[in-house]
C-alpha cells in the first residue's frame, strides 16, 4: 500500500482572503490535495509579520503540536514573524518557506519597520531547508540575501482558461483594475493618470477590498473627490469569483499601476481572457508572459502612464494592438494543474 504524503501548511489570516497571494496558497493546497498529498492547514492570527504577544503564544503552540519530521511550509507573511520560534524546531521539522514577494519591498512601511523585515527575512530563509517563490525575480531578490539558488525553487501561478473578450472598442472605454486597495498597489498614481483624461471617454472599476487598509482607503476615497472623479471610478470592494469573471468579459482595458509584483496574477488572467494591459514594469512583471503583452510604464512615472491612456482612449486601433499581443503569448500561460504539479516534485525531493 503506498504511504500517503502528508504536509502541514501554515498561514496567518484566513485561506479565502482574497488577495493574490492567498489565491495561490489557496490553489496550491488544493492541488497537492488532487495529486494524493494530505494537507493540514494552520491558521495564525492576522497580526503576522508583526505578531502580537498572544498570536506568537499561539503559533508556538501550532509548531510544538507537530510531529518530530514533519514537512512544514510556511507562508512568507508568517515566515518573518518568528525567526526565534523556526530556530526552535529547525533540527526537527523540515521546514519550507514560501515567499511571493520579499516583505521588505513593501510600500508604505516605516524605514524601521522595513529593517525589521529585511533583517528577520534574512534570518528565516537561512533557517528553512528550501524557499519556494512565484518568479525568477524573486528568486533572484532572495539570492540577493545570501540564500543559496540551489535551495530555492520556482513555481509561477497557474491561470484559469477562460473564453477571450470580444469587444468593439467602440464609445466609452471601460477600464478594470482588480487589486486591494493598499499603497503597493499604485492606485493613487492611477486615479491622478485618468483624471487627466476626457472624462466623457472613460470609466474605470476597481475590484478589491476596501476593508485590508481602510486608512489607505480613506484617502483614496478623498482623492477622487479632489479629482472631481466619483462619477467615473468605481471603488467596488471584494466580489465574487463569478462576478469577476463577468466584469472581465465586459472590460476594454486592464490597468494595473503596482509599485511591485512578485508575479502579478491579475495580469495573467487578463491575458488569458485576451485583454488589452497597460501596467507599471513593477517587480517581477517585466518577466512574465503578462509582461510581454503589456504596454509596460516605468514604476511610479506619471507623465507617461497618462500619455499610454490618453493614447488608448483616442486611438482604437491601439488597443486592439494591445489585445492581438495578449491573445499571443495566453498559451504561454501555465495551468493550475501544471503548477501544483511542479510544486508536488519539489516536495517530493524533500520528502
Amino acid at each position: 500500500m503506498t504511504t500517503r504524503l502528508k504536509l502541514d501548511f501554515i498561514l496567518p489570516g484566513k485561506l479565502q482572503t482574497k488577495t493574490g497571494g492567498y489565491i495561490y496558497d489557496r490553489r496550491i493546497v488544493e492541488g497537492l490535495k488532487s495529486l494524493g498529498w494530505e494537507v493540514s492547514l494552520h491558521c495564525l492570527d492576522p497580526s503576522f509579520p508583526f505578531p502580537t504577544v498572544t498570536a506568537l503564544a499561539h503559533a508556538r503552540k501550532i509548531f510544538s503540536a507537530l510531529h518530530s519530521g514533519n514537512l512544514v511550509i510556511i507562508d512568507g507573511l508568517a515566515l518573518s514573524g518568528m525567526p526565534d520560534l523556526l530556530k526552535e524546531h529547525m533540527k526537527r521539522l523540515r521546514l519550507i518557506g514560501l515567499i511571493h514577494h520579499p516583505l521588505a519591498l513593501e510600500s508604505g512601511l516605516s524605514s524601521k519597520k522595513r529593517q525589521i523585515l529585511y533583517k528577520r527575512e534574512k534570518q528565516c530563509l537561512k533557517i528553512v531547508k528550501r524557499t519556494f517563490v512565484t518568479s525568477e525575480w524573486t528568486k533572484k531578490k532572495i539570492s540577493d540575501l545570501g540564500i543559496p539558488s540551489n535551495k530555492i525553487r520556482v513555481v509561477i501561478p497557474g491561470t484559469d482558461k477562460a473564453t477571450l473578450t470580444n469587444r468593439s472598442f467602440n464609445g466609452l472605454i471601460n477600464m478594470l483594475c482588480v487589486a486591494t486597495l493598499t499603497p503597493r498597489k499604485g492606485h493613487s498614481l492611477l486615479f491622478e493618470a485618468v483624471a487627466k483624461l476626457p472624462k466623457d471617454s472613460w470609466h474605470l472599476t476597481c475590484i478589491g477590498s476596501l476593508k485590508r487598509d481602510i486608512p489607505t482607503v480613506k484617502k483614496l476615497r478623498a482623492q477622487l473627490k479632489r479629482l472631481k472623479l466619483i462619477d467615473n471610478v468605481t471603488l467596488l470592494g471584494e466580489i465574487s469569483s463569478e462576478e469577476l469573471s463577468i466584469h472581465y468579459q465586459n472590460t476594454d482595458l486592464f490597468v494595473l499601476t503596482s509599485h511591485l509584483e512578485g508575479y502579478g496574477m491579475v495580469l495573467a488572467e487578463a491575458v488569458a481572457r485576451g485583454l488589452p494591459i497597460i501596467c507599471t514594469d513593477a517587480g517581477a512583471i517585466s518577466s512574465t508572459p503578462a509582461g510581454r503583452a503589456a504596454m509596460l510604464i516605468p514604476e511610479g512615472d506619471l507623465n507617461k502612464l497618462t500619455k499610454a491612456l490618453l493614447t488608448v482612449t483616442n486611438e482604437v486601433n491601439f488597443l486592439k494592438q494591445l489585445a492581438n499581443r495578449s491573445i499571443s503569448v495566453r498559451n504561454d500561460l501555465p495551468t493550475w494543474d501544471q503548477s501544483c504539479e511542479k510544486f508536488s516534485a519539489y516536495l517530493r525531493e524533500i520528502s
